[in-house]
């Protein structure tokens, strides 16, 4: 029997999944580890928490499955992309990682902006967006300078823990993309970005492709971990990059919904000369060569959870979801946007924020329960037509996340997307992905495409409904109109927010 292995580095914790040469997921295990936020708006970790944590989690995978050592051919990661570790030059964390969701680089974002104007969606093809790591190296020279010039190189997430295991540095173009300090189209460093702001290009880690051997394991690692030193270590990709490969995104017009905390609308692309012009990200794919646009909606899943949380706490998601499918399309006339953490596609505006309109006495939870899935399905709708208008077409998209657990919102969004949706049987998400890399990186396939065949299998697809599909498509249009119309007050009210 041989395996890989599979690490998604997440924002709560490291997932380790245990894949077999036909694809199927032997063992995964989950560890752990705090988040903290010392100020208002602040996210951090301890990128040595990430590393023991995946340590202990290789070895607790290792002890459930009672694979052998020898039977682990080799292992790849899946990482949160955009948070900045700093070590020196031994490999030392410098400072607490900056991540994702980590607010406070707005100025610097301006100054970005102001900087290298159209020059930035020219190179980095993306907006300067406080999520992004650029950004936060900048917040460390203004306000921590000393710690910045010790600094000997800045890592991603995944990276850092790559590194622990292997001991060599090295970034992957697809987490590299966003830094918004790469040349996506030329994948290179682009040295006009780094010298608008003083930056070294030593700062930057060696570039190589997800699929690329970047090392063995470390002895004491392996040891510690349960693996051989001789087990192959792969360079991995961002977590959307490894999602859509886990999901099969591996040619021209396939195209996934993920629905997690946030929402992602993720489609593959060939053309490396696309400039969506800010209204989506672009990024290199986890394959080689190519690149994917990605629509973001900030609070997808968490807009249902903030829901349950703050009005139906003592139910469970099964509890508040159950009878939906008994509501009609439209929610009796209530109509909910998913702005409660502001949003960003296709409206970059931290400021926004969410509400229910066209409540009446006669509705119930469920009609609040199906109208918070009705906006979320929405606004990632708003992705979805961004795709086609660049000459795309969508007729199937795969699901991935909640949103693929629940079966009236999965009809939901074939009626709102116009589009067949597709379940998946084993849904592994982002540790698959890095598990593929892994797979294809030991030869065991001539490409991703071909492991694809091998590892992902559809379970079911649902539909389009025309009728629902007509409905929607005139509810959508009034759910367009709400940001404008809302967003003067919003702004009004953000003075009375504690």
């Amino acid at each position: 029997m041989k395996y890989v292995i599979g690490i998604d580095i997440g924002t709560s914790a490291v997932k380790s999944v245990l894949v077999s040469g036909e694809g199927k997921v032997v063992c995964e295990h989950s560890e752990g580890y705090p988040l903290y936020n010392p100020k208002p708006g602040w996210s951090e970790q301890n990128p040595d928490d990430w590393a023991e944590r995946t340590i202990v989690s290789l070895r607790r995978l290792m002890d459930k499955s009672g694979a052998k050592p020898s039977e682990v051919e080799g292992l790849s990661f899946s990482g949160q992309m955009h948070g900045l570790v700093l070590v020196d030059g031994a490999g030392k964390v410098l400072r607490p990682a900056i991540l994702w969701n980590d607010t406070r680089t707005a100025s610097q974002c301006r100054k970005i902006e102001q900087t290298l104007g159209s020059k930035l969606l020219d190179i980095a093809r993306n907006r300067a967006l406080e999520g992004f790591t650029l950004p936060k190296i900048l917040w460390v020279q203004e306000h921590e300078p000393e710690i910045l010039s010790q600094a000997e190189h800045f890592l991603l997430p995944k990276d850092y823990v790559r590194y622990r295991l292997t001991g060599s540095f090295a970034m992957d173009y697809s987490d590299a993309a966003g830094t918004l300090m790469l040349n996506v189209a030329g994948k290179t460093w682009s040295p006009e970005i780094l010298q608008a702001f003083d930056l070294p290009m030593s700062l930057c880690p060696k570039l190589v492709e997800s699929s690329e051997q970047t090392g063995t394991m470390l002895p004491d690692v392996a040891e510690a971990a349960g693996l051989l030193p001789s087990t192959k270590v792969f360079a991995g990709g961002a977590d959307n990059a490894c999602g859509a490969i886990g999901a099969g995104i591996l040619g021209e017009g396939k195209t996934m919904c993920s629905i997690g905390t946030s929402g992602v609308v993720l489609s593959y692309e060939s053309r490396k000369d696309i400039n969506p012009q800010g209204k989506m990200h672009f990024f290199n794919h986890g394959e080689e060569n190519a690149f994917y646009v990605m629509g973001v909606t900030l609070a997808a899943g968490h807009s249902l959870s903030w829901f349950k949380d703050t009005f139906a706490k003592n139910l469970s998601f099964d509890g508040l979801l159950e009878g939906i499918e008994e509501v009609t399309a439209g929610s009796g006339g209530l109509l909910f946007t998913p702005y409660i953490s502001g949003e960003r596609t296709p409206h970059p505006d931290a400021d926004i924020r969410g509400s229910f309109i066209g409540m009446d006495s006669g509705h119930t939870l469920k009609h609040f329960a199906r109208s918070v899935m009705e906006g979320i399905t929405f606004s990632l709708r708003e992705s979805i037509d961004i795709i086609r208008q660049s000459g795309k077409e969508i007729t199937e998209v795969t699901a991935i996340g909640g949103g693929a657990q629940n079966e009236t919102w999965l009809q939901m969004q074939a009626d709102i997307f116009n589009a067949a949706i597709v379940k998946l049987e084993s849904e592994q998400g982002p540790a698959m992905g890095a598990a593929m890399l892994a797979a294809y990186g030991c030869g065991w396939f001539s490409s991703l495409a071909e492991c694809a065949e091998q590892f992902i299998r559809p379970a079911k697809t649902y539909a389009p409904n025309k009728e629902q599909v007509e409905v929607y498509s005139e509810l959508f249009s009034v759910y367009q109109d709400v940001y404008a119309q809302t967003r003067g007050l919003n702004e009004r009210l953000a003075a009375y927010r504690k």
